[in-house]
């Protein structure tokens, strides 16, 4: 996966909080690798959509561990309403 894939979902652009922890993390990342571009989109939005940095920094970490759990997308979610 070149960085530039690595750096963006089909809408959303991969956020540095993200991309500093799905690096760190080669089982999340190879399933991040795997995915597809509109996947990696979701998790994104899902990720950038919380208010609050306590929110956001609980989502890295669920969607770290859902990611090596191979979920492919967040669970219990509407969706990115941006596509």
């Amino acid at each position: 996966m070149t960085k530039k894939e690595l750096m963006s979902g089909a809408v959303h652009k991969m956020p540095a909080d993200l991309r500093n922890a799905l690096l760190a993390d080669p089982k999340a990342l190879a399933v991040w690798e795997d995915i597809t571009p509109l996947a990696r989109n979701e998790w994104i939005c899902w990720v950038t959509s919380a208010k609050q940095l306590e929110t956001r920094n609980r989502r890295i970490k669920v969607g770290q561990s859902k990611l090596k759990g191979g979920m492919r997308r967040p669970c219990c979610w509407a969706g990115c309403p941006h596509r």
